[in-house]
């Protein structure tokens, strides 16, 4: 009995563990290194299986994004940097563990340098033991939240994204 007590303790804070921020930010830069490195299988697998669904499928999906970064980059467009800036408080709603993050991401596309200031949702995927995003700027269309995440309502503050771009001087 004192074992199975033991175990369940130790089980628990495993669980609260992996639902902390710092795990939130690990798999945050691990999903914005992927992205620099073209590692789509693995942006997939931190992607919202809903929005994953939504475009086909996992084959369907990773076919989708690999032509439109291949289109991207013939045109001239380079990923600079991705960086995770920082994590909100974990909120527990609707049966979920949600936070936002913050991202800088910095690219380059015609002599323009474009830095965006961007947010993702983060949603605690606990049979898998790691989180899962979604582009928070898409949870302002009512429409696709409803296909995406059936009657969502959050706590949590998700500002605007920011855009800006600036010549790239010679």
């Amino acid at each position: 009995m004192k074992r199975l007590c033991i175990g369940l303790l130790l089980i628990s804070c495993l669980i609260g563990f992996s639902q902390s921020k710092e795990d939130a930010k690990r798999d945050a830069e691990i999903t914005a290194k992927a992205t620099l490195e073209m590692d789509f299988k693995t942006v997939l697998k931190h992607t919202l299986p809903s929005v994953v669904e939504m475009m086909g499928g996992e084959e369907t999906a990773l076919g989708y994004i690999k032509s439109m970064f291949d289109s991207m980059k013939a045109q001239g467009f380079v990923f600079e940097k991705a960086d995770v800036v920082s994590v909100s408080d974990i909120v527990e709603e609707q049966g979920q563990h949600r936070c936002v993050i913050e991202n800088m991401n910095q690219m380059k596309m015609s002599n323009q340098r474009i830095k965006s200031k961007s947010y993702l949702l983060g949603i605690y995927n606990n049979k898998a033991d790691f989180w899962w995003f979604i582009e928070a700027k898409q949870l302002k269309n009512k429409a696709l939240v409803n296909q995406i995440i059936p009657d969502f309502k959050t706590s949590l503050d998700i500002p605007e994204d920011e855009i800006q771009s600036e010549p790239i001087e010679d």
